[in-house]
Protein backbone atom coordinates (compact mmCIF):
# COMPACT_ATOMS: atom_id res chain seq x y z
CA UNK A 1 0.00 0.00 0.00
CA UNK A 2 1.39 3.70 -0.95
CA UNK A 3 0.45 5.94 2.07
CA UNK A 4 3.15 8.47 0.60
CA UNK A 5 0.37 11.47 0.00
CA UNK A 6 -0.36 11.13 3.80
CA UNK A 7 2.44 13.42 5.21
CA UNK A 8 1.90 16.06 2.24
CA UNK A 9 -1.95 16.50 3.72
CA UNK A 10 -0.42 17.88 6.60
CA UNK A 11 2.21 20.29 5.16
CA UNK A 12 1.66 23.62 3.40
CA UNK A 13 2.47 23.37 -0.37
CA UNK A 14 1.00 25.97 -2.51
CA UNK A 15 -1.36 27.94 -0.21
CA UNK A 16 1.33 30.86 0.47
CA UNK A 17 0.41 34.13 0.39
CA UNK A 18 4.00 34.93 -0.72
CA UNK A 19 6.35 34.25 -3.23
CA UNK A 20 9.88 32.54 -2.52
CA UNK A 21 12.45 35.06 -3.67
CA UNK A 22 15.96 35.47 -3.33
CA UNK A 23 17.47 37.13 -0.77
CA UNK A 24 18.08 41.10 -1.15
CA UNK A 25 21.42 41.49 0.78
CA UNK A 26 23.44 38.91 2.64
CA UNK A 27 26.93 38.82 4.72
CA UNK A 28 28.86 38.16 7.26
CA UNK A 29 28.78 40.00 10.57
CA UNK A 30 31.91 39.34 12.81
CA UNK A 31 30.77 39.29 16.60
CA UNK A 32 33.54 38.04 18.69
CA UNK A 33 36.90 36.98 17.69
CA UNK A 34 35.71 34.15 17.40
CA UNK A 35 32.39 34.11 15.83
CA UNK A 36 30.84 35.30 12.18
CA UNK A 37 27.00 35.94 11.71
CA UNK A 38 25.45 34.55 8.14
CA UNK A 39 22.59 36.97 7.81
CA UNK A 40 20.28 37.72 5.01
CA UNK A 41 18.14 40.31 4.01
CA UNK A 42 14.31 40.00 2.21
CA UNK A 43 11.65 42.51 1.52
CA UNK A 44 11.41 46.47 1.75
CA UNK A 45 14.88 47.98 2.60
CA UNK A 46 12.66 50.89 3.91
CA UNK A 47 10.12 48.18 5.76
CA UNK A 48 9.01 47.31 9.14
CA UNK A 49 12.00 45.83 10.50
CA UNK A 50 11.46 41.91 11.94
CA UNK A 51 14.02 39.85 13.01
CA UNK A 52 13.82 35.93 12.69
CA UNK A 53 15.19 33.68 15.44
CA UNK A 54 15.35 30.14 14.06
CA UNK A 55 15.02 26.81 16.82
CA UNK A 56 17.44 24.13 18.06
CA UNK A 57 19.18 25.95 19.29
CA UNK A 58 21.84 24.82 16.63
CA UNK A 59 18.68 24.44 13.68
CA UNK A 60 19.68 27.25 10.93
CA UNK A 61 17.26 29.58 8.45
CA UNK A 62 16.18 28.90 5.10
CA UNK A 63 14.74 31.18 2.70
CA UNK A 64 11.31 29.86 2.73
CA UNK A 65 11.46 31.24 6.08
CA UNK A 66 10.72 34.58 4.54
CA UNK A 67 7.14 33.31 3.12
CA UNK A 68 5.42 34.68 6.27
CA UNK A 69 5.47 38.05 5.61
CA UNK A 70 4.35 40.74 2.89
CA UNK A 71 7.62 41.60 1.32
CA UNK A 72 6.22 44.92 0.08
CA UNK A 73 5.44 45.68 3.64
CA UNK A 74 8.33 43.85 6.13
CA UNK A 75 12.14 44.09 6.27
CA UNK A 76 12.67 40.44 7.34
CA UNK A 77 16.20 39.80 8.41
CA UNK A 78 17.25 35.92 9.01
CA UNK A 79 20.63 34.59 10.63
CA UNK A 80 22.24 32.05 11.53
CA UNK A 81 23.03 31.78 15.66
CA UNK A 82 26.63 31.19 16.29
CA UNK A 83 27.97 27.71 15.65
CA UNK A 84 25.33 26.26 12.61
CA UNK A 85 24.00 27.15 9.41
CA UNK A 86 26.36 29.71 7.51
CA UNK A 87 28.11 31.15 10.18
CA UNK A 88 31.24 30.78 11.21
CA UNK A 89 32.87 28.63 12.47
CA UNK A 90 30.16 25.51 12.67
CA UNK A 91 30.74 22.36 14.97
CA UNK A 92 30.40 20.49 11.49
CA UNK A 93 33.51 22.47 10.01
CA UNK A 94 35.43 23.36 13.20
CA UNK A 95 34.43 20.81 15.88
CA UNK A 96 32.87 21.60 19.60
CA UNK A 97 35.80 23.27 21.45
CA UNK A 98 35.93 25.99 19.38
CA UNK A 99 32.57 26.94 17.36
CA UNK A 100 30.78 26.06 21.31
CA UNK A 101 33.20 28.45 23.24
CA UNK A 102 31.34 31.74 23.54
CA UNK A 103 28.10 30.67 22.82
CA UNK A 104 25.62 31.12 25.58
CA UNK A 105 22.42 32.69 25.45
CA UNK A 106 23.01 35.68 26.52
CA UNK A 107 25.93 35.55 23.62
CA UNK A 108 23.22 35.04 21.22
CA UNK A 109 21.05 37.97 23.16
CA UNK A 110 23.86 40.52 22.49
CA UNK A 111 24.37 39.28 18.92
CA UNK A 112 20.86 40.23 17.99
CA UNK A 113 21.75 43.68 19.12
CA UNK A 114 25.30 43.81 17.21
CA UNK A 115 23.19 42.93 14.12
CA UNK A 116 20.47 45.87 14.66
CA UNK A 117 22.96 48.34 14.85
CA UNK A 118 25.29 46.96 11.77
CA UNK A 119 22.21 47.09 9.84
CA UNK A 120 20.73 50.07 10.75
CA UNK A 121 17.65 49.03 12.35
CA UNK A 122 16.61 51.53 14.70
CA UNK A 123 13.74 51.94 17.02
CA UNK A 124 11.34 49.56 17.52
CA UNK A 125 11.62 45.70 15.97
CA UNK A 126 8.73 42.75 15.55
CA UNK A 127 10.10 39.27 16.86
CA UNK A 128 9.35 36.49 15.14
CA UNK A 129 10.59 32.63 16.74
CA UNK A 130 9.62 29.47 17.13
CA UNK A 131 10.28 26.86 19.09
CA UNK A 132 13.62 27.57 21.16
CA UNK A 133 13.62 30.48 18.45
CA UNK A 134 10.43 31.54 20.96
CA UNK A 135 12.89 31.23 23.33
CA UNK A 136 15.12 33.64 22.60
CA UNK A 137 12.47 35.90 21.64
CA UNK A 138 11.28 36.09 24.82
CA UNK A 139 14.40 36.24 26.52
CA UNK A 140 15.63 39.47 24.35
CA UNK A 141 11.93 41.18 24.99
CA UNK A 142 12.72 40.68 29.17
CA UNK A 143 15.92 42.33 28.56
CA UNK A 144 15.23 45.04 25.57
CA UNK A 145 11.71 46.17 25.76
CA UNK A 146 11.95 48.89 24.46
CA UNK A 147 12.91 47.08 21.00
CA UNK A 148 10.28 45.07 20.57
CA UNK A 149 7.17 46.30 18.84
CA UNK A 150 5.57 43.19 18.67
CA UNK A 151 6.46 39.51 19.93
CA UNK A 152 5.45 36.79 17.26
CA UNK A 153 5.73 33.00 18.68
CA UNK A 154 5.11 29.29 17.57
CA UNK A 155 5.71 26.32 19.41
CA UNK A 156 6.73 27.97 22.92
CA UNK A 157 9.91 26.49 24.46
CA UNK A 158 10.13 27.39 28.16
CA UNK A 159 13.59 25.39 28.48
CA UNK A 160 12.79 23.93 32.33
CA UNK A 161 14.17 20.71 32.93
CA UNK A 162 10.62 19.24 33.39
CA UNK A 163 9.92 19.97 29.30
CA UNK A 164 13.13 18.41 28.40
CA UNK A 165 12.49 15.27 30.08
CA UNK A 166 9.22 15.02 28.24
CA UNK A 167 10.94 14.29 24.90
CA UNK A 168 14.45 13.34 25.78
CA UNK A 169 14.04 10.84 28.87
CA UNK A 170 10.50 9.25 28.69
CA UNK A 171 10.51 5.71 29.34
CA UNK A 172 14.39 5.00 28.77
CA UNK A 173 15.23 3.73 31.72
CA UNK A 174 13.16 0.91 31.78
CA UNK A 175 13.26 0.82 28.25
CA UNK A 176 15.55 -2.52 27.72
CA UNK A 177 12.76 -4.44 30.06
CA UNK A 178 9.19 -2.94 29.74
CA UNK A 179 10.13 -0.75 26.01
CA UNK A 180 6.11 -0.20 25.94
CA UNK A 181 5.55 0.80 29.56
CA UNK A 182 3.67 4.10 29.88
CA UNK A 183 6.25 4.82 33.23
CA UNK A 184 6.56 8.57 32.33
CA UNK A 185 4.65 11.23 30.12
CA UNK A 186 6.83 11.90 26.83
CA UNK A 187 7.18 12.08 23.50
CA UNK A 188 7.97 8.22 22.40
CA UNK A 189 4.02 7.29 23.91
CA UNK A 190 3.33 8.72 19.97
CA UNK A 191 6.56 7.97 18.19
CA UNK A 192 7.57 4.33 19.54
CA UNK A 193 9.13 3.24 16.44
CA UNK A 194 11.08 6.19 16.54
CA UNK A 195 12.03 6.59 20.17
CA UNK A 196 13.14 2.77 20.11
CA UNK A 197 15.87 3.90 17.22
CA UNK A 198 17.00 6.86 19.85
CA UNK A 199 16.69 4.93 23.05
CA UNK A 200 18.92 1.43 21.45
CA UNK A 201 22.16 3.99 20.87
CA UNK A 202 22.57 4.35 24.47
CA UNK A 203 23.73 1.26 26.22
CA UNK A 204 21.09 0.00 29.17
CA UNK A 205 23.15 0.97 31.72
CA UNK A 206 23.51 4.73 30.69
CA UNK A 207 19.56 5.67 29.92
CA UNK A 208 18.86 6.93 33.37
CA UNK A 209 19.77 10.17 32.03
CA UNK A 210 19.76 9.98 28.17
CA UNK A 211 20.15 13.20 27.42
CA UNK A 212 23.91 13.50 29.13
CA UNK A 213 24.68 9.66 27.52
CA UNK A 214 24.34 11.28 24.45
CA UNK A 215 26.49 14.36 25.81
CA UNK A 216 29.13 11.94 26.65
CA UNK A 217 29.16 10.56 22.82
CA UNK A 218 29.47 14.60 21.53
CA UNK A 219 32.05 15.95 24.24
CA UNK A 220 34.58 12.96 22.96
CA UNK A 221 37.51 13.62 20.86
CA UNK A 222 37.16 10.95 17.99
CA UNK A 223 40.90 9.15 18.42
CA UNK A 224 39.32 6.82 15.31
CA UNK A 225 37.58 6.35 11.98
CA UNK A 226 34.87 3.69 14.59
CA UNK A 227 35.03 6.81 17.25
CA UNK A 228 34.36 9.32 14.59
CA UNK A 229 31.43 7.26 13.07
CA UNK A 230 29.65 6.23 16.50
CA UNK A 231 29.75 10.33 17.37
CA UNK A 232 28.08 11.28 13.59
CA UNK A 233 25.53 8.36 14.39
CA UNK A 234 24.43 10.10 17.73
CA UNK A 235 23.74 13.44 16.42
CA UNK A 236 21.84 11.99 13.33
CA UNK A 237 19.98 9.95 15.88
CA UNK A 238 19.30 12.71 18.04
CA UNK A 239 18.45 15.08 15.05
CA UNK A 240 16.33 12.54 13.05
CA UNK A 241 14.45 11.51 16.34
CA UNK A 242 13.26 15.77 17.03
CA UNK A 243 13.33 16.02 12.94
CA UNK A 244 10.83 13.44 12.78
CA UNK A 245 8.64 14.03 15.56
CA UNK A 246 8.30 17.81 14.65
CA UNK A 247 5.84 17.09 12.04
CA UNK A 248 2.09 15.22 12.99
CA UNK A 249 2.57 13.04 10.18
CA UNK A 250 6.21 12.41 9.76
CA UNK A 251 8.04 11.50 6.05
CA UNK A 252 9.50 8.18 7.15
CA UNK A 253 10.37 8.22 3.98
CA UNK A 254 12.53 11.27 4.11
CA UNK A 255 14.32 13.48 7.14
CA UNK A 256 15.54 16.24 5.37
CA UNK A 257 18.09 18.46 6.68
CA UNK A 258 18.11 16.36 10.12
CA UNK A 259 19.23 13.34 8.42
CA UNK A 260 22.18 15.66 6.68
CA UNK A 261 25.69 14.98 8.45
CA UNK A 262 26.80 18.53 8.57
CA UNK A 263 23.43 19.93 10.29
CA UNK A 264 22.97 16.59 12.54
CA UNK A 265 26.71 17.28 13.71
CA UNK A 266 25.41 21.18 14.36
CA UNK A 267 21.99 20.67 15.74
CA UNK A 268 22.81 17.71 17.90
CA UNK A 269 25.63 18.86 19.71
CA UNK A 270 24.46 22.84 20.17
CA UNK A 271 21.44 21.31 21.68
CA UNK A 272 23.15 19.30 23.81
CA UNK A 273 25.61 22.35 25.19
CA UNK A 274 22.22 24.15 26.23
CA UNK A 275 20.31 21.59 27.48
CA UNK A 276 23.04 20.72 29.98
CA UNK A 277 23.53 23.98 30.40
CA UNK A 278 19.85 24.72 31.18
CA UNK A 279 20.03 27.05 28.45
CA UNK A 280 22.38 29.17 30.62
CA UNK A 281 19.44 30.80 32.16
CA UNK A 282 18.21 31.28 35.96
CA UNK A 283 15.48 28.37 36.50
CA UNK A 284 12.11 29.15 35.45
CA UNK A 285 13.50 32.40 33.52
CA UNK A 286 11.51 33.57 31.40
CA UNK A 287 8.16 32.78 33.40
CA UNK A 288 9.31 34.36 36.67
CA UNK A 289 10.46 38.09 34.28
CA UNK A 290 7.13 37.51 32.26
CA UNK A 291 6.28 41.39 34.18
CA UNK A 292 8.40 42.93 32.20
CA UNK A 293 6.90 41.65 29.13
CA UNK A 294 3.69 44.02 29.83
CA UNK A 295 2.88 46.20 26.81
CA UNK A 296 4.69 43.95 24.18
CA UNK A 297 1.72 43.04 21.88
CA UNK A 298 2.16 38.81 21.92
CA UNK A 299 0.96 36.38 18.94
CA UNK A 300 1.20 32.86 20.13
CA UNK A 301 0.64 30.09 17.65
CA UNK A 302 1.03 26.69 19.35
CA UNK A 303 0.11 23.37 17.70
CA UNK A 304 -1.73 20.98 19.96
CA UNK A 305 -0.56 17.84 19.02
CA UNK A 306 2.95 19.33 19.19
CA UNK A 307 5.21 16.37 20.94
CA UNK A 308 8.79 18.53 20.92
CA UNK A 309 6.49 21.42 22.93
CA UNK A 310 3.69 20.61 24.58
CA UNK A 311 0.81 22.49 24.75
CA UNK A 312 0.60 23.33 28.30
CA UNK A 313 3.82 24.98 27.60
CA UNK A 314 2.01 27.94 25.85
CA UNK A 315 -0.87 27.45 28.54
CA UNK A 316 1.66 28.00 31.50
CA UNK A 317 3.09 31.31 29.58
CA UNK A 318 -0.28 32.98 29.02
CA UNK A 319 -1.72 32.08 32.09
CA UNK A 320 1.82 33.64 34.04
CA UNK A 321 0.84 36.36 31.21
CA UNK A 322 -2.87 36.76 32.77
CA UNK A 323 -1.37 37.17 36.64
CA UNK A 324 0.17 40.37 35.04
CA UNK A 325 -3.36 41.54 33.44
CA UNK A 326 -1.77 41.26 29.94
CA UNK A 327 -3.40 38.30 28.08
CA UNK A 328 -1.79 37.83 24.62
CA UNK A 329 -3.36 39.57 21.57
CA UNK A 330 -3.38 36.32 20.01
CA UNK A 331 -3.48 33.05 21.48
CA UNK A 332 -4.37 30.62 18.43
CA UNK A 333 -4.23 26.20 19.00
CA UNK A 334 -4.13 24.99 15.35
CA UNK A 335 -4.50 21.14 14.47
CA UNK A 336 -1.08 20.44 13.54
CA UNK A 337 2.22 19.36 15.17
CA UNK A 338 5.58 21.10 15.66
CA UNK A 339 6.57 22.30 12.09
CA UNK A 340 6.39 25.93 11.31
CA UNK A 341 5.73 24.19 7.81
CA UNK A 342 2.43 22.36 8.68
CA UNK A 343 -0.63 24.04 6.87
CA UNK A 344 -2.86 25.43 9.72
CA UNK A 345 0.60 26.74 12.07
CA UNK A 346 1.63 28.67 8.57
CA UNK A 347 -1.53 30.22 7.63
CA UNK A 348 -2.04 31.26 10.83
CA UNK A 349 1.50 33.15 11.54
CA UNK A 350 0.83 34.52 8.33
CA UNK A 351 -2.55 36.00 8.92
CA UNK A 352 -1.32 37.44 12.36
CA UNK A 353 1.62 38.94 9.97
CA UNK A 354 -0.79 40.81 7.69
CA UNK A 355 -2.90 42.16 10.36
CA UNK A 356 -0.78 43.64 12.66
CA UNK A 357 -1.09 47.01 13.27
CA UNK A 358 1.50 49.35 11.11
CA UNK A 359 4.42 50.39 13.54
Amino acid sequence: MDFSKLQATSKITDEWSYPLVDAGRSGLLQVSPDHKLYWEEYGSPDGEPLMFLHGGPGGACAPVMSRYFDPARYRVILFDQRGCGKSEPTVASAGPKIALANNTTDHLVTDINALREALGIKGKMHVFGGSWGSTLALVYAIRYPENVASLILRGIFLGTREDLLYMYQGNAAVFDKTPYALTEPGSYVTYPDEWKTFVELIPPAERGDMMAAYKAIFDMTPQTEAERARQLKAALAWSVWEGTISNMIPDTADSGKFGEADFALCFAQIEAHFFANQLFLEPDYIVRNVGKLVGIPMHIVHGRFDQVCPLPQASRLVAALAEHGAAPATFVMTNAGHSAMERETALALTAIMDGLPRV
